[in-house]
């Protein structure tokens, strides 16, 4: 009893410190980073704005204004607060478009990834466990298609399958494979020799348990460092595409097709360019310092 009621009455500088569950960890180590938590703020803002599109944008993406052609953002002369960062070429509204353009944006940054990380783990795990003769043909295969500029094989891809919003993002996903290959392959071979594998196969676990169950989850964090990176990637590849008109087709609103469209009035219409190219500059950024807070979150090698 008197134990009990000692125990009840020490402060917590007597107790001592209390652990850290895995996510306070994660998040000590993350928020440390403060470009990184400026990043996570922006794409957190970016996605509410994109899932929220219907009823915050002002007008619709794609309706044009006849009596608004090429209007000037409110703060200019000539401006209306009707249009705020004002309209493009044929009166339609460009936050509007951008707003809408964020969701298709992020969405095809999220198709991509998905589809270039898990076939990358897939062919990843099977070339580093097994090796051999399957370990040469996957990365003889990755050497040849990281011999070829990413851009101009995805350009060559989407001219065989037809340009369209499903093919860009099919083509951007092939491009970006190697890269998810090659740091799987590198993570699994680390993974293969230590004790608790070596427990496992000797337990009797089959090949499928080792590679997903065992090996798997002991590589994530650095592939889950790329696809942020590779979210980033992705995003600028398709604006790549959508400005030489291999992406969305008009009118549907994408950053880089908005870039495209706009083209001929860098110079007497600068908001037509400025605001799209400032966003995909914005989200990019973004992406790439949030990747940073995770790679300091993730990796143990940065831990203190």
């Amino acid at each position: 009893m008197s134990d009990s009621t000692n125990t009840e009455t020490l402060s917590p500088e007597q107790v001592g410190p209390q652990p850290q569950t895995p996510l306070q960890e994660f998040w000590s180590y993350f928020s440390a980073n403060t470009g990184a938590v400026i990043g996570l703020v922006f794409i957190v803002t970016m996605i509410i704005v994109a899932l929220s599109a219907n009823w915050l944008a002002p007008h619709s993406p794609i309706e044009q204004y006849r009596d608004a052609l090429l209007m000037p953002p409110a703060w200019v002369e000539g401006g209306s607060w009707t249009y705020v960062l004002g309209t493009d070429d044929v009166g339609r509204d460009i936050l509007s478009r951008l707003m809408h353009g964020a969701r298709l944006s992020l969405f095809i940054g999220c198709l991509v990834v998905t589809l270039s990380l898990g076939m990358g783990i897939l062919l990843g795990l099977v070339a580093g466990y097994f090796q051999g003769a399957v370990d040469t043909a996957i990365m003889r295969a990755v050497d040849i298609m990281l011999a070829m500029p990413s851009l101009l094989l995805a350009i060559a891809i989407v001219a065989i399958l037809g340009p369209s919003l499903i093919n860009a993002s099919m083509a951007i996903a092939i491009v970006s494979l190697p890269h998810y290959v090659r740091l799987t392959r590198a993570s699994t071979i680390a993974e293969l020799s230590k004790d608790y594998v070596v427990s496992s196969r000797v337990a009797g676990a089959s090949h499928l348990r080792l590679m997903f169950i065992t090996i798997l989850p002991n590589c994530l964090a650095p592939l889950i460092v790329q696809a942020t990176l590779g979210f980033s990637n992705a995003i600028l590849d398709m604006a790549a595409l959508g400005f030489l008109g291999l992406g969305a087709q008009p009118p549907t609103p994408e950053w880089g097709s908005m870039l495209a469209d706009a083209l001929q009035f860098v110079q007497r219409a600068w908001w037509v360019v400025t605001f799209p190219g400032l966003v995909i500059l914005l989200t990019v950024l973004a992406f790439n310092l949030m990747g940073d807070g995770l790679r300091d979150a993730l990796d143990p090698k940065l831990k203190q």
